[in-house]
C-alpha cells in the first residue's frame, strides 16, 4: 500500500460509510473534477503524532443541509446554520475515527484532536509546497463533498 496515494482514498471511504450509517445517503468517489475553487464551510482536524497532518472536508451550505436534514431527522427548512455546524464538525470527527481504525493495520498512525469548522464567503485553502495533499469528491450526483488529506513531506 502506498500509504500517501491511498490515504486519500482511505479517508473518503472513511467518510462515504459515516454519511452512509447516519442518513443513508450512498456517496461514491466521484469522477466530478475538484475545482480548487471557494468553499463555503471547512470542517478540520489536525492529525498528530508520528505522521502529522490535517483532514479537511469543505462543503457548500446547501449540500450539508441536505444531508444534516437526513442525519437528523427534520425538514430542510427546519435547519438551523448550528445544526449544519455542528454536523460537519462530527462528519471530521467520525470520520477521522473510522480512518484511524482503518489505518491500524499499517505503519501510518496518528493522534486525533478536536474538530473545528471555519465558514465564510469566498474562503479557498491554499497548502504550503513542501506538504502533500490528497484530494477525493464523493458525490451521488446531486449532493457532494470534497475530503482533502494533507500531511508534511519529510
Amino acid at each position: 500500500m502506498n500509504i500517501l496515494d491511498d490515504l486519500g482514498f482511505v479517508f473518503a471511504d472513511a467518510l462515504a460509510e459515516v454519511i452512509s450509517k447516519v442518513s443513508g445517503v450512498s456517496l461514491k468517489n466521484s469522477v466530478l473534477p475538484y475545482h480548487d475553487g471557494f468553499d463555503e464551510m471547512i470542517g478540520i482536524m489536525n492529525l498528530s503524532g508520528n505522521n502529522s497532518g490535517m483532514l479537511l472536508i469543505t462543503a457548500k451550505e446547501a449540500a450539508m443541509r441536505v444531508l444534516c436534514s437526513l442525519m437528523i431527522g427534520i425538514p430542510e427548512d427546519e435547519v438551523t446554520k448550528d445544526d449544519i455546524f455542528d454536523m460537519l464538525c462530527e462528519l471530521v470527527n467520525m470520520t477521522a475515527g473510522n480512518a484511524k481504525l482503518r489505518l491500524s493495520n499499517v505503519s501510518y498512525s496518528f493522534a486525533l484532536s478536536l474538530p473545528f469548522l471555519i465558514s465564510g464567503d469566498n474562503m479557498a485553502i491554499r497548502i504550503k509546497k513542501n506538504e502533500h495533499i490528497v484530494t477525493r469528491v464523493l458525490s451521488d450526483g446531486q449532493t457532494s463533498l470534497t475530503i482533502k488529506v494533507v500531511h508534511q513531506i519529510s
